[in-house]
């Protein structure tokens, strides 16, 4: 089996790259290291590293990024990057570096006159971490020449196998949730701080869900249907999208007997409804969501 190199954000970025004009500065951001969401067949997204404008902060691993040793040591990698070494992947690699090198720049200077934002992100929560990183950058949007962007974060620890319920441990679930209730709460309230709460639509993926069924360790086992949240002004919610499971073991919606409900609705009418309202055109959306015409209904009708 062979596993794609591009995600369909990354499809999405693809599509609306004329959307920025002439910015430098990727549609597609990560600053949960590199993910096949935001890779496009030409889209390249930046990766950074949650509290700095890079994934290079120093080149000779200092913490002091601006001291002048640092500053020459940049600067001479810098330069050695411009050498041609004839080698196709070294060339490569030196291409990625360079683009860091510029994205860095791009970053800090749009930067270093905004004001720091008034809304509190909790601490020790690394999914707060990674959205005050989008806000931050979502505030010099316009210094970046940028009028649409995609962001991916991450908080893992979900493949709950064991200790689900309890508040420690790898299947700590209650704790993970809280770590999100707390990290979208912030990050929407730096959006109504910007003016941008309508603009901005954050929703969530899984590679799987959960059985409704727990194991004899205390946590559950991997499933098929699960469901994903919605957040942002344009969102029309309070509501639930597509048919929810009747939560019974071995009933009309398991695929067995431990509670894998079979979905009933697709991942690319998920995200066509999501590019949809991003911009792209009809016309694009099959190419990004090959199994879309597979379905009656394209846009499921969760934005407006």
């Amino acid at each position: 089996n062979s596993q794609s190199v591009v995600g369909w954000g990354g499809k999405i970025a693809d599509a609306m790259q004329y959307a920025n004009g002439g910015s430098q500065y990727p549609l597609a951001v990560s600053t949960a290291g590199s993910a096949v969401f935001t890779a496009g067949n030409v889209t390249s997204p930046v990766n950074i590293t949650a509290g700095t404008n890079s994934s290079i902060t120093c080149v000779n691993g200092s913490s002091a990024a601006n001291s002048a040793d640092c500053s020459s040591r940049t600067a001479t990698l810098q330069q050695l990057l411009t050498f041609d070494t004839g080698a196709a992947l070294i060339q490569a690699t030196s291409d990625v570096t360079s683009r860091s090198f510029l994205y860095n720049d791009l970053l800090t200077q749009a930067r270093s006159g905004a004001p720091a934002l008034a809304t509190t992100f909790p601490a020790g929560n690394s999914l707060a971490t990674q959205l005050l990183q989008v806000a931050q950058i979502i505030q010099v949007r316009a210094a970046l020449g940028m009028k649409r962007q995609i962001f991916f974060v991450s908080l893992g620890g979900f493949d709950t196998h064991s200790t689900q319920g309890t508040t420690a441990g790898t299947g700590a679930q209650p704790t993970l949730l809280t770590q999100l209730s707390q990290a979208l709460n912030a990050f929407q309230n730096a959006l109504v701080e910007l003016g941008v709460q309508n603009s901005v639509t954050s929703f969530t993926l899984s590679d799987f869900a959960r059985t409704l069924q727990p194991n004899t360790g205390g946590g559950t086992d991997h499933a098929w249907g699960g469901h994903q949240l919605m957040m942002g002004g344009a969102v029309a919610g309070q509501e639930i999208y597509g048919q929810y499971p009747t939560l019974a073991l071995g009933g009309p919606n398991d695929a067995g007997n431990n509670g894998r409900w079979i979905p009933t609705t697709s991942i690319d009418q998920y995200g066509a409804t999501l590019a949809n309202w991003f911009g792209v055109a009809e016309s694009d959306l099959p190419s990004i969501f090959p199994n879309l015409p597979n379905f009656t209904t394209k846009n499921l009708g969760f934005l407006v």
